[in-house]
């Protein structure tokens, strides 16, 4: 089993900037890839940025020039540098992980989320 928790959110005026945290621990060979997720009230969940286990970033237009994920590999965590927050990046934030156990199977994990709210 593996278990995702984030942390790192929080309240925010326009302009600032936030570090979030996804840390993946249990059975774990290796990472195959690591992704933010976010969903606002009455939004469907979308995309934000992701990462490969080699550290290739993916980053969604809503993240383009303003967001930086990077990748511990060492410490199974990835981090997502938000700056220049605007009240639409106001959501719940999830990290999801596709996770290699040492018997080749994978499995995809969800974390609970953190809060992030952009308001004056």
């Amino acid at each position: 089993q593996v278990q995702l928790v984030e942390s790192g959110g929080g309240l925010v005026q326009p302009g600032g900037s936030l570090t979030l945290s996804c840390a993946a621990s249990g059975s774990i060979f290796s990472i195959n890839s690591m992704g933010w997720h976010r969903q606002a009230p009455g939004k469907q969940r979308e995309a934000v940025a992701g990462i490969t286990g080699d550290g290739r970033p993916v980053y969604h237009d809503s993240a383009k020039g303003r967001f930086t994920v990077s990748l511990d590999s060492a410490k199974n965590t990835m981090t997502l540098q938000m700056n220049n927050l605007e009240p639409e990046d106001t959501a719940l934030y999830k990290c999801n992980a596709d996770i290699w156990y040492a018997d080749n199977r994978l499995g995809n994990y969800w974390g609970q989320g953190t809060q992030v709210t952009v308001s004056s």
